[in-house]
């Protein structure tokens, strides 16, 4: 049995599925090989170029796809071998040394010979206050991580070391979202800086085996798998999904006429207690933390608006599920709408089994690129909204185990971009699940925000004592407890 620690929430998802005997793997997947030979050009994956589009149209207007990864230092830190260690996850993956061209018209990956080296600007924070030091490196990194990216000339990656104490540092890097995914920031690069890290220091060769596969061979294989019966079939359950007249989240009642991209987060998180809570809960439902944490965040939205038929988002790990992919740095997301049937005042308990039920198939059928079922869907989308859902949610992948003095958190520094009006993220640690809500500052305040989240955890917390309580009682205790 697979270690499920190790595996992200959606293929813990998959896998409980393949295990209970609901869904088999598909039949007729071709093997994947590197089907784009040794040139140093290949077509953008179909998540890569959703992003790409809308990067073109966000820009402008704010950094959409910044995304930043704090890696934790405590003990000696060696800046040459850490250059060092870089340089070779670099040369390791061509994506992180990949740009972006436009050949008659269509974006294309343009793969870069590996740099000789890396250079890591570092920043000395010890002549300040002992108590002012971390405030001030995240601000040096949010301010590292709002200028837009170069997508032509590239690098699509930015680093710096600050070093807050004689055995403190914080390595924060900034990435374009075309080059990482949840899995890239969590696990993989963790896991290769640090063990290459520790090899080298300690004298030895890299001992993280050759890659057979680059990002670039994913977005090959991919185009030539998702056509045919495989595509019908999967587009068969998005217009079953998606049929009749799709339903507008009437909350908040007023925004901009047109999309704004602008972003801002507020962390949070749930007590270990609470965290323990839902947990059980969820394995006692038979389901994941996921769709404990889904059904938690749709009750909330059915208080605010006392809509029924409600769509949120979420982000799927499309192409992780391929274990030739799952050791590459690269972008294999696709956004997916969750429809949630709230009729019949349900209980939690029968809320929890939709929402395991919904989050499921869409995982199970997450290929075909949101922005292709928009078209075929929505007729006249609004310029101000996305087509299907302006709520998200998600649960990080697990974090990798790192070596004593190594630690890492994606967090805390903020790029001044949003591609929705509210992106909740959630990471379960063993001392509680830290969140990070991402909002857009001209659709809520900032006190707005707070107060959800207040009301999340309210509903979480009723819900896990008590999983029999109906929608509408739930509704009735967040209203009484203001």
């Amino acid at each position: 049995m697979p270690d499920l620690a190790h595996l992200s929430e959606a293929r813990q998802k998959l896998f409980e599925l393949q295990r209970l005997g609901n869904l088999r793997p598909r039949a007729g997947i071709p093997s994947v090989t590197a089907e784009r030979g040794t040139g140093n050009m290949a077509p953008l994956s179909l998540a890569q170029e959703q992003v790409w589009h809308r990067d073109q149209v966000a820009t402008a207007k704010a950094p959409l796809y910044n995304e930043s990864i704090t890696i934790h230092r405590t003990g000696p830190l060696n800046v040459a071998i850490l250059e060092k260690s870089l340089a070779e996850i670099i040369q390791r993956h061509q994506i992180w040394r990949t740009t972006i061209d436009t050949i008659d018209g269509r974006p294309v990956q343009i793969v870069h010979p590996a740099p000789a080296s890396f250079s890591l600007p570092v920043v000395d924070l010890q002549n300040l206050p002992v108590t002012e030091r971390e405030a001030e490196a995240i601000r040096l990194a949010s301010a590292e991580a709002k200028p837009a990216f170069d997508l032509e000339r590239g690098p699509l990656l930015r680093a710096m070391l600050v070093r807050l104490g004689e055995q403190s540092y914080r390595l924060f890097l900034t990435a374009h979202q075309l080059t990482v995914d949840g899995v890239s920031v969590y696990s993989v690069f963790p896991t290769e800086l640090t063990s290459i890290y520790e090899a080298f220091a300690a004298g030895r060769k890299s001992p993280m085996p050759p890659l057979p596969l680059q990002y670039a061979d994913f977005a090959c294989w991919q185009r030539q798998w998702l056509t045919g019966d495989v595509l019908q079939e999967q587009m068969n359950y998005w217009q079953n999904q998606l049929a009749g007249e799709l339903p507008i989240l009437s909350w908040p009642s007023v925004r901009p006429p047109a999309e704004t991209f602008r972003g801002a987060i507020l962390p949070f998180e749930l007590t270990e207690h609470l965290t323990d809570e839902l947990r059980e809960l969820g394995q006692h439902e038979g389901v994941t933390l996921f769709a404990v944490l889904l059904a938690g965040f749709v009750v909330l939205l059915n208080h605010y608006t006392a809509q029924e038929d409600i769509i949120v988002g979420t982000v799927a790990p499309a192409g992780r599920k391929r274990a030739e992919f799952q050791k590459l740095l690269g972008y294999f997301l696709n956004p997916v709408p969750l429809r949630l049937d709230l009729s019949g005042d349900p209980s939690f308990r029968v809320l929890l089994r939709r929402a395991q039920k919904t989050t499921l198939g869409a995982i199970s059928h997450d290929d075909i690129p949101l922005e292709h079922l928009a078209k075929r869907f929505i007729a006249n989308p609004s310029p101000s909204r996305h087509p299907f859902f302006q709520m998200v949610i998600s649960l990080a992948p697990s974090v990798a185990e790192l070596p004593p003095g190594w630690s890492m958190t994606p967090m805390d520094v903020e790029s001044g971009g949003a591609r929705w009006d509210l992106y909740l993220e959630l990471s379960d640690r063993p001392l509680g699940a830290l969140g990070r809500a991402q909002y857009n500052p001209d659709i809520f305040e900032r006190a707005a925000i707070a107060e959800l989240l207040e009301d999340f955890q309210f509903v979480l917390q009723s819900a896990s004592r008590n999983p029999d309580l109906s929608l509408s009682a739930l509704a009735g205790a967040v209203q009484s407890q203001r």
